[in-house]
């Protein structure tokens, strides 16, 4: 069967805008919109009803489930009967991938699975779930097994996928990392953004540090908020960290951040959504960025910046280092992780200690600052755009079906 535009392809996802809230969102969004160009598009989401030609919303998980793991099982068969007519199914991350099963076993479909993140990677979610952390494994486990192809967002990605799942044949695992739309996130300057700036309390004329993410274990804000209380006084904090996994890590981040403002001025928390026009405004005006993540399978978030010109301290860990060049593009910190499935640091003072060092060298100089910043946007343009995504997406298609 050859793939063209009348060959269904139905992506499915948790996430699909407006409700976007992490990396994975993100990237089904602009995956959708580059293939478009090539196939019959369906998408299947939670969530209410959408508008947008081909695209399905099927509810959210019923909120008084016995556990919130089966009301997301509950979505999931829904979606799976919307795929009536596919010619291969595309799923996203443990909450949409037994739809994906069930529609390869209900229509004999392909079944792709791309690779986010890895259930058994993350076990603080047992906080979250409880024992529905246990099906969402079990889900992830069963799709993977079977599926017809696995997409892994890097390539630590990929090393980490065969060696949770050994039974995978490692030639059904591909390596196609995430995607920027550079003309999206580009560098944004002038009144409208300094005014966006004002809004949120941060001073145009100081220095500033950026972090954007959740509050989740896997992001690693704990350490960086230990890590920060060493650098310059005149450098701003600025920290667009909401939803929490949990009621303890958002306790946890706000008595740190409660802790920051009493050792410095400057301390900015912006715990709401922040519109993409004020992001890049941040993101823009900020000297470095941060990303302390103790798991990460690649960082979107560090492509936003770097595509904004802002060089990234992060964490060597994951698929970072597929992103971030170490002395071209930022800084990356060493890390030494537990083998617990955590990524917890051996000695995480030590960790938090390199962190600040590494931020702090950073800082010293703003030439070197803004020669990486420029490397970083050439880097986002020549390697990470969604059209070039888009087609090595197709090509594991064209793997699937054979």
């Amino acid at each position: 069967m050859n793939i063209d535009p009348s060959f269904r392809v139905d992506l499915l996802t948790r996430e699909y805008p407006p409700q976007i809230y992490g990396g994975a969102g993100v990237h089904v969004a602009e995956l959708a919109r580059v293939l478009r160009r090539s196939v019959d598009l369906r998408v299947g989401c939670f969530g209410p009803p959408r508008t947008e030609a081909g695209v399905a919303g099927y509810g959210e998980a019923d909120p008084n489930a016995a556990n919130a793991a089966l009301g997301v099982f509950e979505v999931d068969l829904r979606m799976a009967g919307g795929t009536v007519g596919s010619n291969l199914v595309h799923s996203h991350t443990w909450y949409a991938n037994m739809a994906g099963r069930w529609a390869q076993l209900l229509w004999g479909v392909p079944h792709v699975v791309t690779a986010h993140s890895l259930e058994p990677l993350r076990p603080w979610k047992a906080e979250q779930l409880g024992g529905g952390y246990a099906l969402s494994s079990w889900a992830e486990a069963t799709a993977y097994e079977s599926a017809d192809a696995i997409i892994g967002v890097s390539w630590a990605m990929r090393e980490d996928i065969l060696r949770v799942y050994p039974s995978v044949d490692p030639s059904r695992v591909h390596v196609v990392h995430n995607g920027i739309d550079p003309d999206d996130w580009r560098p944004n300057t002038g009144p409208a953004a300094e005014a966006a700036l004002l809004r949120y309390g941060i001073d145009p004329t100081r220095r500033s540090v950026a972090f954007v993410g959740r509050q989740t274990r896997q992001k690693g804000l704990p350490y960086l908020l230990r890590a920060l209380s060493g650098l310059p006084d005149d450098v701003q904090v600025v920290l667009a960290a909401g939803a929490p996994d949990t009621p303890e890590i958002a306790a946890e981040v706000a008595g740190l951040v409660d802790e920051l403002r009493t050792q410095r001025s400057g301390a900015i928390l912006i715990a709401e959504m922040v519109p993409h026009e004020d992001l890049t405004a941040i993101l823009t005006a900020a000297d470095l960025f941060l990303c302390p993540s103790i798991y990460e399978p690649l960082g979107i978030v560090n492509l936003e910046a770097m595509a904004c010109g802002t060089p990234v301290v992060a964490t060597a860990t994951g698929g970072i280092p597929d992103v971030v060049i170490d002395g071209q593009t930022g800084w990356l910190v060493p890390i030494e992780q537990t083998t617990d499935g955590t990524g917890t640091p051996v000695d995480p003072d030590r960790f938090v200690r390199e962190l600040r060092e590494a931020i702090i060298e950073a800082l010293a100089d703003p030439a070197v600052i803004a020669a990486r910043g420029e490397a970083s946007r050439q880097r986002v343009e020549q390697h990470f755009a969604w059209a070039a995504v888009g087609e090595r997406t197709l090509e594991v298609y064209r793997d699937a079906i054979g």
